[in-house]
């Protein structure tokens, strides 16, 4: 083969393009991986977003444990060491960027290119000088954070997840901007490490792709916390170096002072630099024109992750490149639909989602019947302090034999995204809600609390008539 033609070229080095590349290369095909440099592979999920946010989380709850010690008699002084933590976050990384670099995918038999691809031709790249061709490209690309634009942004000591986990001191007033997942994260984490944080958001209520009913429950857990959420509210200006003015909807106006600034106001996808119109790849406002298979308009390139305009979340990059895989060995396609998909959003308590939400089972006309399940009198809650917590679930109605399915649900509670994983199977794989009700759990296991959800509802078919009937067959067969 030539030296520079390929069996497949892959744009970026994220989870989507990692998956994608070394699976190719698994199987035997010749496959370029071109990253803008050695410490970008690996993604925004190793180096500025999932792995160092979580780590810092990890240790701000280490700390916050500690203080709450003093509750059963054990007095806890001092401060934080923040460049400990962030040599924890960084020796984190690294152990994972042990197999997330140019020489270990060299290794694995892939070739590796480093600096800004931009394409030349239908289906030929440009990186460094060099051309290179292949019958498949895939962008890769991610995203990046959005900035935030308005008067006197230039003065302040201004953050983002590329460079909140090298901070470098715990400023003593934190304003954080924006109350989505990346938001709230680090609120409450820099709050736990010593910060006095205010949030503002522009919109009605925190983590607004989830159920407000459930956003509202940690929206107290973090109250309790110390921490000060201001909705209906945008930052107009900076007037100081420590001075924000800031506009609520009703128009008055608010200054809020503060030592440094985190943003987090979403993501954008950075397309200008790959040249696309040189290989006819179509795009609309700022999103690659894509259909059902993530193919784009030039028949030989496809998109996987942030870039393809979808969920932009680590693992729904990982599940466009299962997608692709599968396309690109099967006669059989799937196409991209999102009606399994989880998230979760790593605060203390943690917000899980997964499935259809009710809006979504609304907008499309399906039947289904809703659960509340509280905590209060969840013998786990009790026993580890957490009996706020709260779940939701949207269930088919009964079919012909009686049965039901999960369509989607959502919980507040500690370790949430661990205790939905059964429940996210159960949704994925169109299991009865009998598989739940069956199970035998070991008490007192936090994840009881699915089951109680389902014995809740089985106890509501117990009408009169059916314990009447049930009274009978006792008698008649003890």
């Amino acid at each position: 083969m030539d030296q520079n033609k390929y069996d497949i070229i892959v744009i970026g080095c994220g989870s989507g393009g990692l998956s994608v590349g070394l699976f190719m290369r698994m199987v035997g095909l010749n496959v370029l991986m071109v990253s803008k440099s050695d410490h970008d592979i690996g993604g925004d999920c190793l180096n500025d977003g999932c792995v160092p946010s979580k780590a810092l989380i990890h240790a701000a709850k280490i700390a916050h444990y500690a203080k709450q010690a003093q509750n059963f008699g054990l007095s806890i002084e001092g401060r934080i060491d923040i460049k400990k933590v962030t040599d924890y976050i960084k020796s984190g990384q690294e152990k994972i960027r042990v197999h997330e670099n140019a020489a270990w995918l060299r290794e694995q038999g892939i070739d590796v290119a480093l600096g800004e691809a931009f394409f030349v031709g239908k289906n030929e790249i440009a990186v460094s000088g060099t051309r290179y061709q292949a019958k498949k490209i895939v962008i890769a690309t991610g995203s990046s954070p959005k900035k935030l634009h308005v008067p006197g942004v230039e003065k302040v000591a201004y953050y983002d997840n590329e460079n909140i986990f090298n901070i470098a001191t715990v400023p003593k007033r934190l304003l954080v901007i924006g109350a989505g997942p990346i938001g709230m994260e680090i609120s409450q984490a820099m709050s736990r490490l010593g910060s006095k944080v205010t949030v503002l958001s522009h919109g009605k209520h925190l983590l607004p792709h989830d159920d407000q009913s459930v956003s509202t429950v940690l929206l107290e857990q973090l109250k309790k916390e110390g921490i000060t959420l201001q909705f209906d509210a945008e930052i107009t200006s900076f007037s100081s170096p420590n001075e924000a003015v800031v506009t609520r909807q009703d128009g008055s106006t608010e200054h809020i002072f503060f030592d440094a600034v985190f943003v987090g106001i979403g993501r954008k996808i950075v397309l200008e630099t790959l040249h696309l119109n040189n290989a006819g790849i179509e795009v609309q406002g700022n999103k690659i024109k894509t259909d059902a298979y993530l193919r784009t308009s030039n028949k030989h390139v496809f998109v996987c992750g942030d870039v393809a305009g979808d969920l932009q979340f680590s693992h729904a990059a990982e599940f466009h490149a299962r997608i692709l895989l599968n396309n690109f060995f099967s006669p059989f396609r799937k196409r991209l639909r999102n009606d399994h998909f989880s998230w979760v959003t790593f605060t203390d308590p943690e917000v899980a989602t997964f499935g259809l939400s009710e809006q979504a089972l609304k907008e499309r006309n399906i039947s289904y019947t809703k659960l509340e399940q509280d905590f209060k009198d969840d013998d786990r809650a009790v026993t580890d302090n957490y009996q706020y917590g709260k779940l939701i679930l949207y269930l088919t109605r009964k079919n012909i034999f009686g049965k039901q399915r999960l369509l989607g649900g959502t919980m507040v509670a500690p370790n949430a995204g661990e205790l939905i994983q059964e429940l996210v199977m159960a949704n994925s794989q169109g299991l009865s809600v009998n598989a739940l009700f069956d199970k035998i759990y070991p008490y007192p296991t936090a994840s009881r609390i699915n089951q109680k959800a389902i014995v809740d509802l089985k106890s509501r078919g117990l009408g009169s008539v059916v314990k009447r009937l049930l009274r009978v067959t006792y008698k008649l067969f003890s």
